[in-house]
């Protein structure tokens, strides 16, 4: 099964990344915050939302930074992907 976004929204598969603490402690990812850093899985077509035309200038593969509590989080054959709109994309990380 393949999600297909509508509109100016954008799927998002976040990235769990271990962390260090200064003391040389590895963090896992359930002890942590909800990460913000996400790889772009899908990108709706644009176009007129809300009576404003919206231009995507996200792309498949980029890596970004959403904000914290943004979107829809969904299951799609045991992966988790987190659906939000373009205007919720903080950064484009590169």
């Amino acid at each position: 099964m393949t999600i297909k976004p509508l509109a100016d929204r954008v799927v998002v598969k976040l990235v769990e990344m271990e962390e260090t603490t200064k003391t040389g402690i590895i963090l896992p990812g359930t002890a942590k915050e909800k990460p913000q850093v996400a790889e772009v899985v899908a990108v709706g077509p644009g176009g007129m939302v809300d009576g404003t035309e919206v231009v995507m200038t996200v792309k498949v593969g980029d890596r970004v930074i959403t904000s914290k509590y943004a979107g829809t989080e969904v299951k799609c054959d045991g992966t988790e992907y987190n659906i939000v709109r373009q205007s919720d994309i903080l950064a484009i990380v590169e």
